[in-house]
């Protein structure tokens, strides 16, 4: 298939040695210095786009991909108060978007271990919940995208639960993520309940980008034909 990268940072090149592997043909590869080329592309030359980009241009990014009529597998993460609209136009126009603020399958296998251990532990009211993310000092956005996902399944399953704060005490009401910033940490996430006579723990610990960039070639290989939004659950049938 004809792939397009949008964005061509050290993540688009992991992607590319991946997809090349994989057989796939890349069409072109874009960045701020070549947008134009992307302007001149058109739907016969196309497959898919994965797009891994930076938090300011996610939003425009994926939207030029759906008015163009280009299925779009977005990793991107730091953009989500726009995600609506893009999938409100992904539908309007007929078009394909696929967003995860993770596509590790180990890491997608975790979340639904972390929603299903908050669950176990919801009747167990003497643990206090929290989460930590660390990652490489380049990360632009912070809390990740993956601790985000992870707090947002605590909410779910947590009685009295209600939002996520980022690097302060929570309130009774609040999940707390701590977020860190060291060296060339791909991604490290826990997810701790704490009592005064115990500790439950569960992490992801990533070893390198791989996972991250085979997991959005497949997301690109599995939306081609399909029209609608999709996210890992989908494609992993989750």
């Amino acid at each position: 298939m004809n792939i397009v990268l949008l964005g061509y940072g050290k993540m688009g090149k992991v992607i590319e040695k991946i997809a090349l592997d994989r057989g796939h043909q890349i069409v072109a590869r874009i960045d701020v210095n070549n947008r134009q080329d992307f302007d001149a592309l058109t739907l016969s030359q196309v497959d898919a786009v994965i797009e891994f980009s930076h938090p300011s241009s996610a939003f425009q990014n994926v939207k030029a991909c759906l008015e163009k009529g280009f299925p779009v597998v977005c990793g991107t993460t730091g953009w989500l108060e726009n995600k609506p609209e893009v999938e409100a136009l992904a539908i309007e126009k007929g078009g394909a978007f696929f967003w995860s603020s993770n596509y590790s399958v180990g890491v997608n296998i975790f979340f639904q271990l972390n929603k299903m251990l908050a669950k176990l532990i919801n009747p167990q009211k003497q643990y206090t919940v929290s989460t930590t993310e660390i990652h490489h000092t380049e990360k632009k956005d912070s809390p990740s995208g993956t601790a985000i996902t992870i707090a947002e399944g605590l909410i779910e399953n947590l009685d009295g639960k209600e939002k996520w704060i980022n690097n302060e005490i929570p309130a009774e009401n609040e999940v707390a993520i701590w977020s860190a910033r060291e060296g060339k940490v791909p991604g490290t996430h826990i997810v701790k309940y704490i009592s005064d006579i115990d500790q439950i723990e569960i992490s992801h610990v990533a070893h390198g980008r791989q996972g991250f960039a085979l997991g959005a070639v497949l997301a690109a290989e599995w939306i081609v034909g399909k029209k609608g939004v999709f996210g890992m659950d989908d494609l992993l049938a989750l």
